[in-house]
């Protein structure tokens, strides 16, 4: 049962980053065309912060298995 909520954490993850790149992306091509609101901008930057984050944390929870 653990196993499987581990793999579903894990997928869950893997589609939120997906969501999140697919975001930083869009932004990013919004930026280039007109100005982005604050909300807009906020998101861009949240977007951003929580790649690294989870990157972060990801690697961290491999070296720890080692």
């Amino acid at each position: 049962m653990v196993g499987l909520l581990e793999n579903i954490s894990q997928l869950s993850g893997a589609v939120l980053l997906f969501c999140a790149i697919y975001y930083y992306f869009h932004f990013k091509k919004i930026k280039k065309e007109r100005k982005l609101t604050y909300i807009e901008l906020a998101i861009y930057i949240l977007t951003q912060i929580a790649i690294v984050l989870w990157a972060a944390s990801n690697i961290l929870l491999f070296l720890d298995r080692i």
